[in-house]
């Protein structure tokens, strides 16, 4: 059975990557299927929205379009209508739902996630970081990396690395290669989650032939050899196993669903290096608190010839005298918990 085409238009007021990412999601659900898409990013004014119309009049097909624009969204719609496309403005339904479960309109703006906000500086920094830190460098600067990812050559440590640091997270990549040692750094690291990622014997030998061609380089090498891979692999799994760091097959995963195995290891650990921080917040708290009740508990001061006397204390009792000379005022301060 021969792969049918139809024309897709994505239509947006900012960089249409929305459209592209909800447009790949559905059509990868059709077996035979394939899209021409057409992307009309920045689409702000009436003259580049007619220019789109125009386009989608010449290859008529499915249109989704994001336009917080209420009138250019009516104009595209009216122009759909017109050549037979049908159309979606793919935000409207969730931004309905929103505004029924928020009890509140939205306030238009177009490319309103792409703002020059301190998550994007974080996006930012994480890339230079990345790239800094691919393939091995920079070992010294490990224990600033969120995410560490070690593997053998061609188990995608790169490209996930790049997609992670795209979501925010700075991630450092290690190669793993038989007879040639760690960074000593690795032994020592306490902040980064440290993943190891896995393949087939089978995948990789595929994957680094491709590499070879493209290079135009020999291919009969133990680069290649299926049997040499297997034992990089298994020399690779044991080492994940003694350090007790986490494994990733990556055989059958796209970098997105890499990334999304990663970063499901890497929240219960922020999450357990958190409570850590508030359980020792929490006893340092109730330290001063202790302190401060069996110190003060019992609290006595009665006058005496020689000055006033003081008494004090839970499980140890405290007795002073403080001469009446050394005496310049007197305060009576209850704290809130005490009342």
């Amino acid at each position: 059975m021969g792969r049918s085409y139809f024309h897709l238009h994505l239509v947006s007021d900012s960089t249409g990557e929305t459209l592209i990412a909800a447009s790949r999601a559905a059509s990868a659900q059709y077996q035979g299927v394939a899209s021409i898409e057409h992307v009309y990013p920045l689409v702000r004014t009436p003259a580049q929205l007619d220019r789109v119309i125009a386009e989608i009049e010449n290859a008529p097909g499915i249109v989704l379009f994001t336009l917080v624009d209420s009138d250019l969204s009516k104009r595209l719609e009216d122009g759909c209508a017109a050549s037979g496309s049908p159309c979606l403005s793919v935000l409207g339904p969730i931004l309905t739902l929103f505004r029924s479960y928020l009890g509140q309109n939205s306030t238009p703006r177009a490319g309103a996630q792409h703002m020059l906000n301190a998550d994007y500086f974080k996006r930012i920094d994480a890339l230079n970081f990345s790239m800094l830190s691919d393939d091995g460098q920079a070992p010294e600067n490990l224990d600033h990396a969120d995410i560490v990812l070690l593997g053998v050559s061609r188990t995608s440590k790169t490209p996930t690395s790049i997609y992670l640091a795209n979501r925010g997270y700075k991630t450092a990549n290690v190669p793993f290669v038989p007879h040639v040692p760690l960074p000593s750094t690795l032994d020592h690291l306490r902040r980064p989650l440290i993943v190891g990622l896995i393949a087939s014997a089978d995948r990789i030998v595929q994957i680094r032939q491709n590499r070879l061609l493209s290079l135009n380089a020999d291919s009969e090498t133990e680069y290649v050899d299926r049997t040499a891979v297997a034992e990089e692999l298994a020399a690779s799994r044991r080492l994940f196993a003694e350090r007790s760091w986490p494994t990733i097959d990556v055989t059958r995963r796209s970098i997105e669903e890499t990334a999304a195995a990663v970063l499901d290891q890497f929240e219960p650990k922020t999450a357990a290096a958190a409570a850590g921080v508030l359980a020792v917040y929490l006893l340092c708290a109730a330290s001063v608190i202790w302190r401060r009740l069996s110190g003060q508990y019992a609290f006595i001061a009665v006058e005496a010839p020689e000055g006033v006397r003081i008494q004090r204390g839970l499980l140890q009792t405290i007795s002073e005298t403080v001469p009446y000379g050394r005496i310049q005022a007197v305060r009576q301060v209850e704290p809130l918990l005490w009342r």
